[in-house]
């Protein structure tokens, strides 16, 4: 699943970045999950848009593999019809 996750988080970068709506519970369960730390938190947090909050995501905590799982399964929770949506047109 490690490689599906990865691959996923991947290849719907620019949908994920423009589409997840709900960033708030995402950002803390990643924080609960040490994949990003209180800085990091608190940085994303200030700015202004999700997209903006997403694409600090990606080019930061979210080019390690191993977060990319972690982020996938909290996607799941958290924006579940959306992953079902994108993985419907894999």
């Amino acid at each position: 699943m490690a490689g599906r996750s990865k691959d996923f988080v991947d290849k719907h970068r620019v949908q994920l970045t423009n589409r997840v709506s709900n960033i708030a519970p995402i950002l803390d369960e990643l924080l609960d999950n040490e994949v990003i730390d209180q800085e990091t938190y608190t940085r994303i947090r200030a700015l202004s848009t999700t997209q903006e909050k997403m694409r600090e995501l990606y080019i930061g905590p979210l080019q390690a593999a191993a977060c990319k799982k972690i982020f996938y399964d909290i996607l799941l929770k958290n924006e579940k019809f959306l992953v079902k949506e994108l993985s419907e047109k894999d």
